[in-house]
C-alpha cells in the first residue's frame, strides 16, 4: 500500500464495529443490504446470471481498506441493490495487512469472492493463474463502458492480452515538498520537467540554506526507480524478464551515493526511517527532509500530518515516463456464477454518478474523466483539490502505460529496499549493490 500503491482510508471509523476477517465471517457474510425500488433496466443481463429461482442474486465482495473505506463501499453498494433490488452482496473486507494472503487462501480454498479488489503487485499473478475473468468482451460490447478512461490507465489493466481487471481509481507519483519552508528561507520551489541533476542541486541547496536535507533518498523506492528507467529508455520489465541491467541499477544507486556525499539526503537511518514508515510518517513531514516520493493522492493524508503548505511535482525528468496508473483494480472471479452481475457492479461503481460521487477519491481519482471533473468541482478540502488539479494537469504529459508488473514483483520491491539500504549504509558499493539486487530479482520472477 502498501499505499504507496494503494492509498487507505483515513477518515473517521464507519458505523459499525469491525473485527478481523475470518474464513467463517466470509462464507456467512454480512448482512446484506436491500432496498426496495424498482428494477433498473441495466440489471436486465442479471436475471439469467446464476440467480436463484426466486430472481436473486447475492454476490460476494472483498477489498482492502480502513472504516472509512468500508462506509463509502457499503454505501455504494446500497445504492446499487437501491437501483437493483434482486441483487444483494455479501461483503467483507480487511486491512492491507494480510489482504492477499487472505485471497490467495479463499481461492485455493475454493471460496473465492465473486468480486474482488485486487493491485498491480498481483494481478498478473492471479491472470497468470487464470484466477481472473477476461473483461475484453464486456468491454467490447459495451456492458463495460471504459470509453471514458484515459487510454494507458486501461491498458494498465492488461494482461497477455485480456483485460483482467479495471481501475477502480487513478493515481500517479508525487514529489511532495515543504512550500512553507522553502517561502520562509527565499528559496525555489521545484518544478515539473527539472532533471534528476537539477533535483540533486536543488535540494542540496536546500540543505545548505536550512539545515534540513533537501530530498529523502529514493533509491529504494520502485517508483522512482522504474520512472528513471523509462526516461533511459529502459523498463522494469520487458516480457516475463526484468528490463533492466546490473549496469543500470549501478548508475541509479551512484546517482543517490552522490547526492548523500553532498549533504542532499539525511543519513542512511534517516532515510531508513523514510523507507519503514506510513504515509502519516514519511520525512516532509516529520521535518526531516524537505521532499518525500509518494503517490500525488496522499497529499490529504501528508497534510492532515503537518501544519505547513505543501507542494507537489512531477518526479524528476520527462515527465512523459509517468502514466495514468490504476491505484487499484476491481476484477472478477472467472468461475463466479454472478459474472455478469459482478462486471455490472464494476460498471456502476465507476460510471454511475451518484456512485461516483459517494466513492469519491478513496481509492483514486475516477478513472471516468467527465465524472472526475464533476467530483474536482465539488471537493472542499484543499490539499485534496490540489492533489487533483496537479493530477489532472499532469495527465496532458503522460506517456503510454508500461506491461503491468510480472508475478514476483513484491519481491523485487522488497529486495530494492534492501539493497539501496546496503549502499546507502556504506554495507555495500553501488556496484555490488546493484549486482545483489538484480541477482535476487531473477530469482524472485523465475
Amino acid at each position: 500500500m502498501h499505499p504507496a500503491t494503494s492509498p487507505t482510508a483515513g477518515a473517521p471509523a464507519g458505523r459499525h464495529h469491525r473485527t478481523p476477517l475470518t474464513r467463517r465471517r466470509f462464507v456467512r457474510g454480512l448482512a446484506a443490504v436491500a432496498l426496495a425500488a424498482p428494477l433498473a433496466l441495466g440489471a436486465a443481463a442479471c436475471g439469467d446470471d446464476g440467480a436463484g429461482d426466486d430472481g436473486q442474486v447475492k454476490l460476494s465482495i472483498f477489498w482492502w481498506g480502513g472504516d472509512a473505506r468500508a462506509k463509502l463501499t457499503e454505501d455504494a453498494l446500497a445504492l446499487y441493490t437501491k437501483k437493483h433490488p434482486n441483487v444483494t452482496f455479501e461483503k467483507t473486507w480487511q486491512a492491507n495487512q494480510g489482504y492477499f494472503d487472505k485471497l490467495a487462501t479463499l481461492t485455493a480454498g475454493g471460496n473465492p469472492p465473486d468480486l474482488f479488489q485486487i493491485d498491480d503487485n498481483y494481478l498478473a499473478e492471479y491472470a497468470g493463474r487464470s484466477t481472473t475473468l477476461d473483461l475484453g468482451s464486456y468491454r467490447d460490447s459495451g456492458k463495460l463502458d471504459v470509453t471514458k478512461f484515459p487510454k494507458s490507465l486501461l491498458d494498465y489493466g492488461v494482461v497477455d492480452g485480456k483485460l483482467a481487471g479495471v481501475a477502480a481509481g487513478e493515481n500517479t507519483q508525487g514529489l511532495v515538498y515543504n512550500k512553507t519552508l522553502l517561502v520562509k528561507n527565499g528559496l525555489p520551489e521545484p518544478t515539473t520537467g527539472m532533471s534528476w541533476e537539477e533535483h540533486i542541486a536543488w535540494a542540496e541547496q536546500v540543505a545548505k540554506k536550512t539545515k534540513v536535507p533537501g530530498t529523502q533518498d529514493p533509491s529504494a523506492d520502485y517508483k522512482a526507480l522504474w520512472v528513471w528507467l523509462r526516461q533511459q529508455g529502459k523498463d522494469l520489465y520487458q516480457g516475463n524478464e526484468l528490463g533492466f541491467t546490473v549496469e543500470d541499477v549501478t548508475k541509479w544507486f551512484e546517482l543517490w551515493k552522490g547526492a548523500r556525499d553532498r549533504g542532499a539526503t539525511p543519513t542512511a537511518d534517516v532515510i531508513h526511517q523514510g523507507n519503514a514508515t506510513d504515509i502519516t510518517k514519511q520525512l516532509v513531514v516529520t521535518g526531516k527532509a524537505a521532499t518525500s516520493w509518494v503517490w500525488a493522492n496522499q497529499m490529504p493524508d501528508l497534510k492532515k500530518n503537518t501544519k505547513d503548505e505543501l507542494g507537489v511535482v512531477a518526479y524528476p525528468g520527462d515527465p512523459s515516463a509517468q502514466w495514468a496508473r490504476a491505484s487499484m483494480y476491481w476484477s472478477v472471479f472467472k468461475s463466479s456464477k454472478h459474472r455478469d452481475v459482478a462486471v455490472d457492479v464494476i460498471n456502476f461503481m465507476v460510471n454511475d454518478p451518484e456512485a461516483v460521487a459517494l466513492l469519491g477519491t478513496d481509492r483514486g481519482l475516477p478513472s471516468n474523466l467527465d465524472l472526475r471533473t464533476k467530483v474536482s468541482e465539488t471537493a472542499t478540502d484543499p490539499a485534496m483539490k490540489q492533489s487533483i488539479q496537479v493530477e489532472s494537469d499532469l495527465a496532458q504529459k503522460f506517456g503510454t502505460s508500461p506491461q503491468v508488473p510480472i508475478k514476483g514483483h513484491s519481491k523485487v520491491k522488497a529486495e530494492l529496499t534492501k539493497a539501496a539500504e546496503n549502499a546507502q549504509y556504506g554495507r555495500a558499493t553501488p556496484a555490488e549493490a546493484a549486482e545483489q539486487f538484480v541477482a535476487a530479482c531473477k530469482s524472485a520472477i523465475a
